[in-house]
């Protein structure tokens, strides 16, 4: 849907419109979710080589790309299902959570070789920031109405499920440049996110197919 603003030659002032451009196809979106996730892996056996020699410097390029494009697409599949449908404000939102896990990248290109007490932490900052900004467009449409008890349970499972993995990412980055523990090593902290990812995407996936086939 796109929203404008149309002028009313019998009032002579401009008053708010919308037209829909069309209708998302959620099913085919949740399924690209999962298919661009496939093709990042098989990129990776592809390149094999440069994957493994990014890992010993603390780089994963392939990890970045492919969250900034699945996980953007969706968080533009839970903010339509709390009513934002307007094209630009899913633009927005598509572009600030790929920006965020760019930053991602960004902050492993900058600290790769170096010595973990003298890290940069801006990217990990300016990406937090970004990251939270199509959290609060969620929010402000979650509580708009504030008739809670007509959500679906499995809107709040998405919510719920997404959010918990939207945190838990940056947790393991974190842990892995102040190197606690088994995050002493980077390649445990790769390990992790192998992790997640599969649990998050999987429980995410099925989430939002099911909330789509809802009458």
């Amino acid at each position: 849907m796109q929203t404008f603003l149309r002028f009313n030659t019998e009032t002579r002032s401009l008053e708010p419109a919308s037209k829909e451009l069309f209708q998302l196809p959620f099913g085919v979106l949740v399924a690209s979710f999962l298919i661009i996730s496939a093709i990042a892996h098989a990129l990776i056996v592809w390149k094999k080589d440069k994957y493994v020699h990014d890992l010993k410097k603390g780089i994963n390029r392939f990890r970045w790309f492919e969250y900034a494009i699945s996980s953007s697409i969706m968080i533009v599949l839970i903010a339509t299902l709390f009513g934002i449908y307007d094209i630009a404000s899913l633009i927005l939102i598509f572009i600030v959570n790929a920006a965020m896990n760019l930053f991602g990248l960004d902050m492993e290109l900058l600290n790769s070789g170096e010595d973990k007490k003298k890290i940069n932490w801006g990217p990990f900052i300016w990406g937090s920031l970004a990251g939270i900004a199509p959290w609060i467009a969620i929010l402000l449409y979650m509580f708009g109405n504030g008739n809670f008890d007509q959500v679906p349970w499995f809107v709040w499972a998405i919510v719920g499920t997404y959010f918990v993995a939207f945190n838990t990412f940056p947790i393991n980055m974190i842990l892995q440049y102040k190197r606690v523990g088994k995050w002493n090593s980077y390649l445990y902290g790769e390990r992790v996110y192998i992790i997640l990812s599969l649990v998050a995407k999987s429980f995410l996936a099925w989430l939002v197919l099911f909330g789509a086939m809802q009458p």
